[in-house]
């Protein structure tokens, strides 16, 4: 019996753990920081996740710089989240990711057996026939051989756009800086490595417009609601107006809301909109 009651224990914790799991996503490149692109990973990435009953839990922006994104990897290595890093695996002076990943880890890079044969496979489409470019011995095709240096212990990322793999390592996975390409690779972590999290949890979110609403009167309120219904999440986003939308929201308005898991949310609901309006405010409901 002592043995039965340990092992539902365990599967007890284990299910608490997967539903606990976090979702983060590192941004790497000067080209992001200057302002030369705009970041369109974040975005997707959501998307993504929200498809699958997932939340993106962090985001951070880092530089080509060897010491911030070894930094960066060694926080994220131990805070034990799913971690998607885009950017800086390519064979150029300004890519260090695969290098600093693997110092991060205390570990080295080396030619990943399946990569080299993905980037062969590559080399010789691209060549149509022409056996200098075929030639893997050139120092061009040699070169593009530590695109597939990786942190040892690494398995591969497919690629579908150009055959040119990622890299997962601890529950990191590392993709290029292309959209194009990142976008069907973070698609494919998921589905391979995490089906078993998706939807665990019946997520929902409701909000209403607080015309002309001042956040440090219903800050009280919104602390209240999240004190008396454990679970949910109150959140405020204030704006000073957009006369383009007309009506309530041409004026400073809140949109105040709650977030959480479904079968908790419609007490707080009705205790956040009869809150507000005890406050004075009007409400509008977001058609």
């Amino acid at each position: 019996m002592v043995d039965v009651i340990k092992k539902v224990e365990v599967d007890a914790a284990g299910k608490d753990a997967k539903a606990s799991r976090r979702f983060g996503l590192i941004i790497i490149g000067d080209e992001i920081l200057s302002g030369r692109r705009q970041d369109k990973h974040m975005s997707k990435l959501i998307e993504l996740l929200n498809e699958r009953g997932l939340n993106l839990a962090w985001a951070k922006y880092v530089a080509d710089d060897p010491e911030q994104i070894t930094a960066t990897l060694k926080e994220s290595f131990a805070s034990g989240d799913v971690v998607f890093s885009t950017g800086g695996i390519g064979a150029t002076p300004d890519d260090h990711t695969r290098q600093c990943a693997a110092l991060a880890l205390g570990s080295t890079i080396a030619l990943h057996p399946m990569a080299k044969e993905l980037i062969t496979g590559r080399i010789q489409a691209t060549a149509e026939g022409d056996p200098v470019k075929a030639d893997l011995n050139t120092p061009e095709n040699q070169h593009r051989f530590k695109m597939g240096e990786f942190p040892v212990g690494s398995e591969i990322i497919p690629n579908p756009y150009n055959q040119i793999p990622g890299f997962r390592i601890q529950e990191h996975h590392f993709v290029p800086g292309f959209p194009v390409m990142a976008a069907p690779m973070m698609e494919w972590c998921l589905d391979a490595h995490y089906s078993d999290l998706f939807h665990q949890e019946n997520w929902a979110e409701q909000s209403f417009i607080v015309p002309k609403g001042i956040e440090s009167v219903l800050t009280p309120l919104m602390e209240r609601i999240e004190t008396n219904f454990p679970g949910v999440k109150v959140f405020s986003l204030p704006s000073v107006g957009d006369p383009s939308k007309g009506g309530v929201y041409v004026d400073r308005h809140i949109e105040l809301g709650i977030k959480g898991n479904a079968n908790l949310l419609e007490s707080a609901w009705s205790a956040l909109r009869t809150g507000t309006q005890a406050l004075g405010y009007e409400i509008h409901d977001i058609t």
